[in-house]
């Protein structure tokens, strides 16, 4: 498990749950312009040649779904480092830091990560606009150790499966609107808008950048009603998932 860098600490990223910004810059295409990816392929993916230490949890959500403080207390259980979807974007924009976390790694977790931008490439799925790009450099960086829980940013769509738990957080709508309310301070209308705008443009990131619908359920590992089980058994549950994937993987090798 890599240490989370300080700087990332150091711009407007408290212990979560925090308001994230959802204003990730997506690539304006022109018209007629094609996102610089296809179809992803097939699903049976190359042996991973030396595959992380650990597993990375990567958790998709619905907005309202709480996810943030989901992988928070699923991190606490686990003893792992949680990067939100505010440190993600954060860290894919800064040059200097994305470079460090990418120095940081062993040789072995280097070659790790440029054998997945290779199948990423491959597979042309990905989009390959530059700051894209750098998302998934960042997001193999931080998965090449394993022990390590990434909230959003398509994580699940650019880390190899066989050494990730894909989650994805879901709840009827009219929770996630009162939840949005309730934690931004809204009428139940303005709060509505929110979780409609939130949702959209999360489908549209995934959408243009992966070519992937991301309420398709046969793209996780794993679907949780957040309602249903609330947040500790929530978090139990991925923490549970992701051992017994691990004790899965190890029993096949």
């Amino acid at each position: 498990m890599l240490p989370i860098d300080p700087r990332f600490r150091l711009h407007g990223f408290p212990p979560m749950p925090v308001p994230y910004s959802d204003d990730f810059e997506i690539p304006v295409l022109a018209t007629g312009e094609s996102p610089l990816h296809g179809y992803r392929g097939s699903s049976e993916e190359e042996p991973i040649s030396e595959m992380p230490a650990g597993l990375t949890i990567a958790i998709s959500r619905e907005a309202g779904a709480r996810g943030a403080t989901i992988a928070t207390r699923a991190g606490e259980k686990l003893g792992w480092d949680v990067y939100s979807q505010d440190m993600l974007e954060y860290g894919a924009h800064d040059g200097s830091l994305r470079q460090d976390v990418v120095d940081k790694l062993t040789p072995a977790a280097l070659a790790w990560v440029e054998e997945q931008m290779a199948r990423l490439a491959t597979e042309q799925h990905l989009s390959q606009h530059p700051n894209i790009l750098e998302l998934a450099r960042l997001v193999l960086a931080l998965g090449s150790h394993g022990n390590v829980i990434l909230l959003g940013r398509g994580a699940g769509f650019i880390l190899p499966t066989r050494s990730t738990l894909h989650v994805r957080l879901v709840a009827p709508l009219a929770d996630r609107i009162a939840y949005m309310s309730q934690w931004l301070r809204l009428t139940e209308e303005e709060a509505a808008d929110q979780v409609r705008k939130r949702d959209h443009r999360r489908h549209d990131f995934i959408a243009t950048h992966f070519h992937l619908k991301p309420n398709d359920v046969h793209l996780y590992d794993l679907i949780l009603n957040t309602s249903m089980f609330g947040e500790d058994h929530s978090a139990d549950l991925v923490a549970t998932a992701a051992k017994a994937k691990m004790s899965a993987i190890v029993g096949r090798d």
